[in-house]
């Protein structure tokens, strides 16, 4: 099939694409790196009556450090990000997961905003974005605002933007320089959707565990928050932990369901042993450093 006819606008500044989203009265969609939008297009599965290209809006880029967080601009390719070094040294699991994201060619156009904005619920990035504690920048015409990372996503790509807010950057807070990264994900091939996913960081101060952020990524209809599991874990020793307790916990957050791909209860099976083995082996080789 061909798109439904659209106009076209490639902005250079972030006033000008906001300008275009708001002409555009809830018809407008942007275009970052096309991965999802294109197949949409063609599908008529998506039929906008104009895409606003921020592909020229260059301070949408990069990533830089500020006092309380690493920034990365929401026009940052994901292959550009995972070559970075000052992100690879904040945020390792970050960098971790964002190559397990599609295929090296895909990530060349693929970008950080643009997978965290979908909010596919089997992705990396949402669900690192709902570990991490991140948030994530919005511009209107009438002002900015941050919305953190889990109350962004309300459903299957569903977010709380409105249709004329641009993300353009995701703030993830900084974590100890010896945190550990969680992560483990289960696909059929690799370069897939995740079936079940586990993403996060645990951060440890005199052999007592300050700090968890871990989400579920393929168990449920947004990423999923481990809420409970981290509050169990928070001022425990790694040795006083109970990790099929902690895996049952997780679970209990999350809402599994069944697919083509897979049913619900082979999700919480596969969750449990993943969480349980992740888990251990990460606070083990941390030990033992």
């Amino acid at each position: 099939m061909k798109p439904a006819p659209f106009d076209y606008v490639a902005p250079t500044t972030e006033g000008e694409a906001l300008e275009h989203l708001e002409r555009g009265a809830g018809e407008a969609t942007i275009i970052a790196g096309g991965q999802t939008l294109m197949p949409l297009l063609a599908l008529r599965m998506s039929t906008p009556s104009v895409i606003v290209d921020i592909n020229r809006i260059d301070s949408l880029k990069g990533v830089t450090r500020t006092e309380t967080a690493t920034r990365v601009g929401a026009m940052t390719r994901q292959n550009e990000a995972l070559a970075s070094q000052p992100l690879a040294a904040a945020l390792p699991v970050l960098v971790k997961a964002i190559g397990h994201i599609g295929h090296h060619q895909t990530r060349n156009r693929g970008t950080v905003g643009g997978s965290v904005s979908l909010g596919e619920p089997a992705a990396e990035l949402p669900a690192c974005a709902v570990a991490l504690d991140a948030e994530i920048e919005a511009h209107t015409t009438r002002g900015d605002r941050r919305i953190p990372a889990f109350q962004f996503y309300l459903g299957p790509y569903s977010t709380a933007l409105d249709p004329d807010e641009l993300v353009t950057a995701v703030h993830f807070p900084h974590w100890p320089s010896n945190a550990i990264p969680v992560f483990r994900e289960v696909a059929r091939r690799p370069g897939d959707f995740a079936l079940v996913g586990l993403v996060g960081a645990v951060a440890l101060e005199g052999g007592k565990i300050t700090r968890a952020g871990l989400a579920w990524f393929g168990m449920g209809a947004t990423p999923v928050k481990a809420w409970q599991a981290e509050l169990e874990m928070v001022g425990k020793a790694p040795s006083e932990l109970d990790l099929r307790g902690l895996a049952e916990l997780a679970i209990a957050d999350a809402e599994p369901f069944d697919d083509h791909a897979a049913t619900a209860d082979y999700r919480r099976s596969v969750a449990r042993r993943i969480f349980a083995r992740t888990l251990g082996e990460a606070l083990s080789l941390r030990q033992a450093a």
